[in-house]
């Protein structure tokens, strides 16, 4: 049993650099880089009006779906702004039911952590 631990997390580092989902996970990265990713946020939106806190499903449903189109929009103005590691960082977090409003807030987050300790370049 332990040889063939030995042996697979000795394969795993000589082919480490070949393996299929790492060349994946490099175009995944840099695609997550490059722009705010596309999310169908309807599913989210559904569950929020399923709620009910003001107003009928089909109202709170369409003013979640309109309040994150204008977040997904200032997103796409303010991207470049956020260093890499953040954007993919942030991204990756968000594995359930992703929304934008909960993209930009990790990403304002990860900022302002940084300013209050001094690592953002003035």
């Amino acid at each position: 049993m332990l040889r063939r631990l030995a042996i697979a997390i000795a394969a795993a580092a000589v082919l480490g650099s070949f393996c299929p989902t790492d060349a994946l996970a490099r175009r995944t990265r840099t695609a997550v880089a490059d722009s705010v990713p596309n999310w169908d946020l309807s599913a989210s939106c559904r569950t929020a009006a399923s709620l009910g806190f003001s107003g009928t499903p089909s109202d709170i449903s369409q003013s979640c779906l309109a309040s994150e189109q204008r977040t997904r929009e200032e997103l796409n103005k303010k991207w470049a702004t956020f260093p890499a590691e953040d954007r993919i960082g942030c991204v990756k977090s968000m594995t359930f039911s992703p929304t934008y409003t909960e993209l930009m807030t990790c990403l304002e987050m990860r900022r302002d952590v940084k300013a209050l300790r001094g690592d953002v370049p003035q």
